[in-house]
């Protein structure tokens, strides 16, 4: 298995959690789950809580496990010379943009600019949304609107807000809806809709959009098996990773069970497949 997103996170920038985990820890972890490896994602904008994880700490601690861990870069959208950080880091080999995760609409013309680049870069962009950080309506009309003027851009979606748009009767509220899901919601019609678009089913959003609804997971899965990616946002000890459980156990053919757990990931990541 690939992990598509974890983090890694100094223990003096973390709070409200139990204790985050190292570099050696998180492959122990990693190891006892049997996942091969894992991007870690950077977290810089003032609004990841106080979870602060600059760039150049990712590739410090992904240097200790080079064949393991795959760092990413993130910066803020407001930041100065943020494009430079970016093509600074693309070139000492980040796979991808993120966790962007930051208090400004989808479509923000800061982040707008960072997208462009990314696409040009061939870096996926991989986005938390919840109703305050890169914050849409009903419907996702900014995302979509980020989908349609970068289509060059790989854009792999996480997050409270995103899956409860899973459903139509989506309530924008970040939160996580018990119960069936209600056919077509702007999450699962964009992933039909746009090639450039992917989803990460870490965190306990992705499992409860997965599980809530037996029913429409079948058909789902059907249609975008080929679009979603293991993920699991680990970070601290303790914590569980219910995704590791729910993609060994569902009953979904083989090749679908190995896309999502790895070959998606290695593709859009231009990582070798494993036989």
């Amino acid at each position: 298995m690939l992990d598509i997103h974890t983090h890694l996170i100094p223990t003096s920038a973390a709070s409200g959690y139990s204790r985050t985990v190292t570099p050696s820890e998180m492959v122990a972890a990693m190891d006892a789950c049997e996942i091969a490896q894992a991007v870690v994602l950077p977290l810089e904008s003032p609004e990841c809580d106080t979870e602060y994880a600059l760039t150049a700490y990712v590739f410090e601690a992904c240097d200790q496990f080079p064949e393991r861990l795959i760092p990413f870069v993130d910066v803020d959208p407001r930041a100065q010379r943020g494009l430079d950080k970016i093509r600074h880091y693309r070139g000492r080999g980040a796979k991808g943009f993120g966790e962007h995760k930051c208090g400004l609409a989808m479509d923000d013309p800061r982040s707008m600019a960072f997208y462009r680049l990314c696409g040009e870069l061939e870096l996926p962009v991989l986005f938390h949304m919840d109703p305050d950080l890169n914050s849409d309506e009903a419907g996702l009309p900014r995302l979509k609107r980020a989908l349609q003027e970068c289509p060059e851009t790989i854009f792999i979606a996480h997050g409270p807000a995103w899956w409860t748009a899973i459903s139509a009767d989506d309530p924008r509220d970040g939160g996580y809806p018990k119960g069936p899901i209600k056919p077509v919601g702007a999450a699962d019609r964009l992933l039909s809709e746009h090639a450039n678009l992917y989803a990460d089913i870490s965190a306990g959003s992705g499992h409860n959009a997965l599980t809530r609804d037996p029913e429409f997971t079948e058909g789902f899965l059907t249609r975008h098996w080929r679009k979603l990616l293991f993920g699991t946002d680990f970070f601290h000890v303790g914590q569980q990773v219910p995704q590791v459980a729910w993609l060994r156990t569902y009953p979904m053919p083989e090749e679908w069970r190995e896309a999502i757990a790895s070959g998606n990931a290695r593709r859009l990541l231009d990582l070798p497949q494993v036989q």
